[in-house]
């Protein structure tokens, strides 16, 4: 870095006004949209529900921060096409309930759309809530300039007292990329209509150091929160770890872009760095509480099936078999009856648009 980027990044940081949201209250208000012309519902007792880390709209393209992506800025056009193709999606599921990771908001790199809005009026949901993970005015890496990225959660029926839940920051990186980096957050919002939260986080990927157990910590106390409660929830996202008992933890050759080599002898680092990349030792049973108390919606004896693997990076290489990596994305709920047999579905076909693959399942609350 050049000593004129960290003058401009010291004036940013001791200026009165901050360049970057900081999040500094562990729970505060999430903030409600909707639809500008409501789509007529009511109240369903096999609601269907999607998780989908849509991944800024930008379908495949080869952003910096993702495997061996080196392009930052995608044009206007096509984040608005690959919306079209994401809501045209949505409406032919038909959920009643969606929860999404990786969602902008008038960001710079997928040109300044409120996604959010964009995809209310274009399908048949009626109601989001929105809670930023990422919230600056101005990024310097690379000319990214304004961000806002967050989780959402989009409904057929109203919502209500939205939370964003702050999550434990990462403590393996410096003062000065702390400032500018994620600071992730848990979504819960109640559906009267339903009589039902909905719970959406999308924790760390590339921490090197306890965040992710913190992360997937923090979901569980506040699944249980409710359950002890009495209250039902479904819950979900994009909680970057592997199913109990996955066949394979280690990705890192998989994921070697083309300047790159590991596993090799005398090799530093052995491992490509950050557990999203890397292997999952030591975490390999890090969901086992979740599918322990809670009903998954991939049922259990399914969960590592190859139809059921949500992630396909960049690196993906069909010449050599491999499309769909790792499951990364899930459901939970503790209702009664839980999901309706035979209706868990892994949208592989749905690869083009993101580089992670929606989850859906249908919930049964006839009983309640």
């Amino acid at each position: 870095m050049s000593y004129r980027v960290l003058l401009i990044l010291f004036a940013l940081i001791c200026s009165c006004q901050p360049f970057v949201n900081e999040f500094p209250d562990e729970i505060s208000v999430a903030k409600i949209y909707e639809s500008v012309t409501k789509t007529p519902v009511s109240a369903n007792t096999t609601p269907r529900v999607i998780t989908w880390n849509i991944r800024f709209g930008s379908a495949r393209f080869p952003f910096y921060g993702d495997s061996c992506g080196d392009k930052v800025i995608a044009k206007k056009d096509d984040i608005k096409e690959n919306l079209d193709n994401i809501a045209a999606e949505i409406i032919s599921i038909d959920p009643d309930i969606i929860l999404l990771q990786e969602v902008d908001m008038f960001s710079k790199r997928s040109g300044y759309i409120n996604q959010i809005q964009y995809l209310l009026d274009n399908t048949a949901l009626n109601y989001g809530c929105y809670a930023s993970i990422w919230q600056a005015d101005f990024i310097p890496n690379y000319g990214l300039g304004r961000v806002d990225l967050g989780n959402a959660i989009l409904s057929k029926y109203e919502l209500r007292n939205p939370e964003r839940i702050q999550l434990q920051l990462r403590t393996d990186q410096s003062a000065l990329v702390q400032y500018f980096y994620l600071r992730r957050n848990i979504l819960k919002v109640k559906i009267p209509n339903l009589n039902l939260y909905a719970i959406n986080i999308h924790a760390t990927a590339f921490a090197t150091d306890d965040t992710k157990q913190k992360h997937i910590d923090k979901f569980i106390q506040v699944l249980a929160d409710i359950d002890i409660s009495g209250n039902r929830f479904v819950a979900g996202g994009d909680l970057n770890s592997l199913p109990p008992g996955a066949p394979v933890i280690d990705f890192c050759e998989h994921d070697m872009c083309t300047d790159e080599n590991f596993h090799m002898e005398n090799k530093e680092p052995y491992h490509k760095e950050g557990s999203y990349f890397n292997n999952f030792a030591g975490e390999s049973e890090i969901l086992q509480p979740l599918y322990a108390s809670y009903i998954p919606g991939i049922p259990s004896q399914m969960m590592n099936n190859p139809e059921h693997l949500t992630h396909a990076p960049s690196t993906s290489n069909e010449q050599k078999g491999i499309k769909y990596d790792r499951k990364l994305d899930y459901l939970f709920t503790n209702t009664a009856e839980g999901w309706m047999t035979g209706s868990a579905s892994t949208h592989q076909n749905l690869w083009p648009l993101s580089d992670h693959m929606p989850v859906s399942a249908v919930l049964n609350l006839t009983e309640e």
